[in-house]
């Protein structure tokens, strides 16, 4: 059996239309014109600070409005959950290799609270076994520590697999020196050009995938 951990928003769950939903909440305030959904995902990825650093440069605002819009986007976070829905088959899929054995973690650059509270609220959160948030250590990824991290909460036994989306993934994958699968209809920037073991669109194909690592 493997201990496979997975990155959350854009590779089990679509939560850009939350995410969305709390920027241009801010962005009101400020008499900024609003975020799109395409920009909302570009941006997303490598945690809430960046985002909020790149929805203030998108929208030439202040610097001096970044420590109260990241304060109100935070307190915002965790009731987001109503816009966002997992990929499908992504719940069947993590009770499936749950119950073959497998040992899942989930490694994301959201806060715990939020993701926690998201995965609770699509019946997501008993699969796993670890969960390690943005801000559970003092660094995120693609810092290779997170994904170390989760890895270690599941214990000493068995092969390693992460699962994402992203370039960061791929890059936390490449410096933690773990084989990554790679899930190509999240928010990935570009449409190539990252390193993984191999890609899949539909998560029903990811337990075959997955038996060159068991």
């Amino acid at each position: 059996m493997a201990r496979i951990v997975f990155d959350l928003d854009g590779t089990l769950i679509d939560s850009a239309p939350d995410v969305q939903g709390i920027a241009n909440t801010l962005l009101a305030g400020t008499g900024a014109r609003p975020l799109s959904l395409p920009e909302t995902r570009r941006f997303m990825g490598e945690g809430v600070a960046v985002f909020v650093d790149r929805m203030i440069a998108s929208r030439e605002l202040d610097p001096s409005l970044r420590d109260g819009l990241l304060t109100r986007f935070l307190a915002l976070y965790e009731g987001a959950v109503e816009l966002t829905c997992p990929y499908p088959g992504a719940a069947e899929m993590l009770r499936q290799l749950a119950a073959e054995g497998h040992q899942l973690g989930l490694c994301t650059n959201k806060p715990v609270a939020p993701a926690r509270a998201v995965l609770r609220h699509l019946d997501m959160e008993a699969p796993f076994a670890a969960i390690v948030g943005g801000d559970t250590l003092a660094c995120r990824k693609p810092d290779p520590a997170p994904l170390r991290a989760t890895f270690d909460q599941l214990g000493p036994d068995g092969p390693k697999v992460y699962v994402g989306d992203s370039e960061t993934d791929a890059e936390t994958a490449l410096r933690a020196d773990v084989p990554f699968l790679l899930f190509t209809e999240g928010y990935r920037k570009g449409k190539g050009g990252l390193s993984c073991r191999a890609a899949f669109s539909n998560f029903a194909e990811l337990p075959q995938l997955l038996t060159a690592f068991a």
